[in-house]
């Protein structure tokens, strides 16, 4: 298990660009007696061949094979840049971990990090943290995020109700019940109209008496209506931290794409809850899927360039993609993420398994064949 310092944690950082910030990266790597200062070119030299950036706001930055030579001992250093770095194609980093590893030391200590960092309200509770400690604690897993609460216990569906503001009872009944609202919120919520969001979706919220984040909605049984407007679901939304931006983010896509009566046809509490929270997306497709394994073949795995260029052929196709190591968790993951791609920690020799699901499947599994078999842009035996 790798252990982090809180030396090698840097704060509040500025600069003016990505290679700047990778200066900033590669010297404390040196002066924490990590690399010698050639490796910087190292890391500059990656950015070209493959952009280092994972998601969530977070790029890890960390030089070729050819440039191994100059690294002393395993170590990162962490810069927190809270005004962000554009790191290319319209991505912004607030958070650079610069890694430096012997062999394939890397792949082990990116899976650890990317299981954490993973998690959008972990990676914006680092971006915002104040102190060397608490990203330390965040970044190692030490402390975590309170998830929000929202599951299938939150959802009540086909709901017995006559009118939107029997509506707001039953969600605040339940959002009291799991000590979410003070008596505060329920005054706010009953005494304000709630929302029209469009497609017969309503919202409520209040500005006070939110004791923690937390979604309930209900769907109702019978047709109704509110100022002219259909109703078909209320949310009521308590939210004491950012958590909430993210179920929102969800529920917006959803409304644009058309899909609320795709929810309104889910039949379980759980998996309606689940499709709202982005845990899941309706499934849209109804070509079979098409499942083949492949051997990684790539001497030190899938790090950040086979990786990147592994998502990016992905990305070409509409169908749905996941890959898992089967000789890891064997957990697939969605393909279109460079981060839970690096995440399976597949090491040379290790077996993927990929199923592609979609109208254009068959091409889409033939692209990445020829992509693994060409060697994910580095020489392979």
């Amino acid at each position: 298990m790798f252990n982090l310092s809180v030396q090698d944690i840097h704060l509040a950082a500025t600069a003016n660009s990505k290679e700047e910030a990778i200066q900033q990266v590669a010297t404390a790597l040196a002066e924490a007696g990590y690399v010698k200062e050639g490796y910087v070119l190292g890391m500059l030299a990656r950015e070209h061949q493959a952009p280092t950036f994972l998601g969530n706001g977070i790029a890890i930055p960390h030089g070729t094979t050819d440039t191994r030579d100059q690294v002393i001992k395993t170590g990162v250093a962490v810069f927190q840049f809270p005004k962000g770095i554009d790191w290319g194609d319209e991505q912004v980093a607030y958070i650079v971990i610069g890694i430096a590893a012997h062999s394939n030391e890397h792949l082990a200590l990116l899976r650890q990090l990317t299981h954490v960092i993973s998690d959008e309200t972990i990676a914006d509770a680092m971006a915002k943290a104040d102190s060397a400690e608490l990203l330390r604690s965040l970044l190692m897993g030490e402390k975590t995020i309170q998830p929000l609460l929202f599951n299938g216990n939150m959802v009540t569906l086909n709901a017995e109700a006559h009118s939107l503001n029997s509506l707001q009872v039953l969600n605040l009944a339940y959002l009291q019940d799991n000590q979410a609202i003070d008596a505060e919120f329920i005054s706010h919520v009953l005494t304000q109209a709630p929302h029209y969001l469009g497609q017969g979706v309503w919202l409520s919220d209040s500005p006070v008496g939110n004791l923690c984040s937390a979604v309930t909605l209900a769907t109702t049984q019978s047709a109704l209506s509110y100022q002219e407007h259909p109703v078909k679901m209320l949310i009521t939304l308590s939210y004491a931290d950012d958590q909430v931006a993210l179920f929102l983010s969800n529920l917006n896509q959803i409304l644009q794409h058309q899909q609320i009566e795709t929810l309104l046809q889910v039949t379980d509490a759980d998996a309606l809850a689940s499709l709202l929270a982005g845990r899941n997306q309706p499934e849209t497709e109804t070509a079979e899927g098409i499942t083949e394994e492949f051997v990684v073949r790539n001497p030190h795995g899938l790090h950040t360039r086979p990786s990147t260029i592994l998502v990016s052929t992905i990305k070409k196709f509409a169908s749905n993609v996941t890959v898992a190591n089967l000789d890891g968790s064997a957990t697939p993951v969605n393909g279109r993420s460079l981060m839970k791609m690096v995440s399976l920690g597949a090491k040379k020799g290790h077996r993927l398994r990929i199923n592609a699901q979609g109208s254009d499947a068959a091409e889409a599994m033939s692209a990445i064949a020829q992509a693994i078999n060409d060697g994910l842009g580095e020489e392979v035996a």
